[in-house]
């Protein structure tokens, strides 16, 4: 591995003594780790992530792709450092109602906050990218909470939205020292002129959204990366400049984790993960009443009666169903006014629970319903496939299911469901996303 000679020295002036054992540490492989869903009974007999009881190191990296699990949402890949965030959340803001996270794609800590924080709070995942947004909103769905909002905005957007989310998470598009080990092209990119404009952006994101934080609401700040500019710097810069406090996380036991005068840091020669850099600060100011928000709904949008539904979820009553353009949605009806408030507020690309298109008498189930962890599949058709079946239907071919009723059944693999058939007895239409379907040969 040729790292940058500028690098090598500004890390030897983080590290000092420790740095040899750093530089070898890049040049072993770099550990696969997986946190498991709330959802499915899956245990592992793995290796256990320190710092999060979900999370698990794999002996080796299986192919993902070829793996049924996987699509099914029973478990995701996530880099073992970034799962402090557990910890965080845990400490810091269990019981936060509305919560923000800012740079969301592909999924990784949208998809452990809604594990982590109460089945009441209101997540919206913002990622600017419109194509990695529905990357986002794809993950999310098969993690398979309802409680979710997928947006595609600028962070500036949100500055709009005063004082509105208990937490906000902000991991910061960095110049990726961190990833040395799992990605070459992130040195060929390394500069120390990119590390600057890196570090100015970030305080850029950080002031477009500070506003829309509560004040005594809690800001985690994140990034994969090793130097001060983008870390300490930029949280003691939050400190000065935006009035915030900074806040301890207990690291029950986990020594190696570094704790620096701004943050806590990861190294690959200390922990079992990648370069890995978070700190936790509160908005300080005079706690604000929240403001009763209507709901308000677009022009078009329908109420749905509960018994008009053809699926159902497994406490109903709980949700509120709208007809959006024919797209039928169901939110818990507590959140409602929430939701609402956003929709119209947001770029939105996925709100709530999309259960299923309508056409005329006939409701098409939603893929996203049938990964939920709130449908009922008490009066469901559903049919098992093997292994060879289930990589069929992900790929969106065409499947019998000679043994199963007419009409839309919900195929699964190992007993989790991965998503919706029409079954015409002869020969039976796959109703998988087109955009989620397996293109890998296997």
């Amino acid at each position: 591995m040729n790292l940058p000679p500028i690098f090598i020295e500004r890390t030897k002036a983080i590290l000092k003594e420790e740095y040899p054992a750093f530089e070898n540490a890049l040049q072993q492989l770099a550990p696969t780790s997986i946190r498991i869903n709330d959802k499915m009974d899956y245990m592992p007999s793995a290796e256990k992530v320190a710092w999060c009881d979900k999370g698990y190191y794999l002996n080796e990296r299986p192919l993902f792709t070829a793996d049924p699990l996987f699509h099914a949402g029973v478990y995701y890949v996530q880099e073992a450092s970034s799962m402090f965030l557990s910890q965080v959340v845990e400490q810091h803001f269990p019981d936060a109602d509305t919560v923000l996270d800012l740079c969301a794609a592909p999924g990784g800590k949208s998809t452990l906050l809604s594990q982590y924080l109460h089945r009441n709070c209101v997540l919206v995942s913002n990622e600017i990218v419109r194509n990695r947004a529905y990357i986002l909103a794809e993950n999310l769905a098969k993690w398979g909470n309802q409680n979710t909002l997928v947006t595609n905005n600028d962070p500036a957007d949100f500055s709009a939205l005063n004082n509105f989310f208990d937490a906000v998470v902000v991991d910061a598009p960095c110049s990726g020292e961190g990833m040395f080990r799992k990605d070459a092209g992130a040195i060929d990119e390394w500069s120390l002129s990119n590390v600057e404009l890196c570090a100015e952006r970030q305080k850029k994101i950080l002031t477009d959204v500070w506003d829309a934080l509560k004040p005594e609401g809690i800001l985690v700040y994140s990034t994969c990366t090793y130097n001060r500019e983008e870390n300490e710097d930029n949280v003691a810069w939050m400190c000065r400049e935006l009035d915030a406090e900074l806040l301890k996380v207990d690291l029950h036991g986990n020594e190696n984790i570094v704790e620096s005068d701004f943050g806590y840091r990861f190294f690959p020669h200390r922990t079992k993960g990648e370069g890995f850099f978070i700190a936790v600060v509160r908005k300080n100011g005079s706690t604000v009443r929240s403001k009763q928000i209507k709901a308000e709904l677009k022009k078009g949008i329908k109420f749905v009666k509960q018994n008009e539904m053809q699926f159902q979820l497994t406490s109903p009553e709980l949700y509120t169903y709208i007809n959006d353009d024919n797209f039928i949605r169901a939110y818990q009806t507590d959140r409602f006014n929430e939701f609402m408030f956003l929709n119209n507020r947001l770029r939105c690309i996925e709100s709530g629970l999309l259960m299923a298109e309508q056409k005329g008498k006939d409701f098409i189930p939603a893929a996203q319903l049938a990964l939920s962890k709130a449908l009922n599949t008490e009066n469901l058709a559903c049919a098992d496939l093997d292994y060879g079946g289930a990589i069929s239907f992900l790929k969106k071919e065409s499947i019998l299911l000679p043994d199963s009723k007419t009409g839309y059944v919900l195929v699964l693999f190992q007993n989790e469901a991965l998503g919706w058939v029409k079954n015409l007895g002869n020969r039976s239409n796959n109703l998988y996303p087109n955009n989620w379907r397996i293109r890998m040969n296997l």
